[in-house]
């Protein structure tokens, strides 16, 4: 595959990498690493998201960490990091990695210019000194060192709590930074709730997020056996905590798309992701549509919320035959479709 334009604009600084061994995180998209591993000592990922994880997973060359916190031992003394679309998960990121690999730790930051990397330029000022080297493609590419202590780290200082109230039902929400609706409820996933049936047997969470609806719906329906998923390991991490803070059962577990998950559910329930980095993107979310009948038991349930603009009857009918509209706003529809 061609390289994101932050790979570009690395490609073009590789004399930095010679030697180092380099540990990679943030938003990383592409197989840029293979070519980094030739220039490197070493070279290792530490990554949130479990597609991504899955495509290095079985490389002996470069060894890939899956997680929301590095707590593997590393020889790692350069970081290389994407800068990621929310700067709440850029800070969490860099205190995270810095604490673990500590003092003399060098850093590359490169990332979009629309995306805020210049933030790091404040954010790493307590650290050491950190400057822009290289400039292309409408990105920016950063080199600094960590001269001071390194920062401490305790993930659940990183959690921000709110309550979401819901039917006389008040659910405490706790989240990371980059989980979607991080810090507040979302219309959308109000307006699905609004909207749902009485639920029973097996229901999936698709794209759990902070646990919100899971969490909404386990508290409204007690006997449903509830499974939560998600892509990423932020949003993993969050939703079990969510359900912890409201002593709630669930199981919560990564998975890119239906690729962990079973094939009995009578419900999926979701508000689909349909970005990725600063593009729009749907590719997951076609999936999930495509593939429900098959993880669907006889007469179960799809039922979804989507921005209004989003294209996804078409593709909901093609693979059920049907597609209802149970609800809409001016901004958002419910959909549903019955095996």
């Amino acid at each position: 595959m061609s390289y994101s334009a932050p790979s570009q604009i690395t490609q073009r600084q590789l004399a930095y990498f010679e030697g180092k061994h380099v540990l990679i995180a943030g938003e990383l998209i592409d197989d840029f690493p293979f070519e980094l591993a030739k220039h490197c000592e070493s070279t290792s990922i530490f990554t949130t998201n479990y597609s991504y994880y899955k495509q290095f997973a079985e490389h002996d060359s470069i060894h890939c960490y899956f997680g929301s916190e590095l707590t593997e031992t590393t020889n790692a003394d350069m970081i290389l990091l994407y800068w990621p679309k929310a700067k709440a998960e850029a800070e969490y990121l860099l205190t995270m990695l810095l604490a673990k690999l500590g003092k003399s730790t060098e850093i590359v930051v490169v990332g979009e210019n629309r995306s805020g990397v210049k933030s790091i330029e404040k954010m790493f000022a307590d650290f050491g000194p950190i400057n822009k080297f290289d400039s292309a493609r409408r990105c920016s590419f950063y080199w600094g060192q960590c001269t001071e202590e390194a920062p401490t780290f305790n993930q659940q200082d990183w959690f921000k709590e709110y309550q979401v109230e819901f039917e006389n039902h008040t659910i405490e929400v706790r989240s990371l930074p980059g989980v979607f609706s991080h810090g507040e409820f979302d219309k959308g996933s109000e307006l699905l709730l609004q909207t749902l049936p009485a639920l029973r047997g097996h229901v999936l969470d698709f794209g759990c997020g902070a646990g919100v609806i899971g969490s909404v719906m386990k508290t409204i329906n007690p006997k449903i056996h509830l499974d939560m998923v998600d892509i990423s390991a932020l949003a993993i991490a969050s939703s079990i905590e969510t359900l912890k803070a409201n002593n709630l059962e669930g199981c919560v577990f990564a998975s890119d798309v239906y690729s962990d998950t079973k094939e009995n559910y009578q419900f999926i329930v979701s508000n689909p992701p349909f970005h990725a980095g600063l593009k729009t993107h749907y590719s997951s979310t076609e999936e999930l549509l495509k593939k429900a009948p098959q993880n669907l038991t006889h007469e179960g349930q799809l039922i979804l919320v989507a921005n209004s603009f989003l294209q996804y009857p078409p593709i909901i009918e093609k693979a059920f035959g049907e597609c209802l509209t149970l609800a809409k706003n001016n901004k958002f529809k419910i959909y549903l479709a019955q095996k």
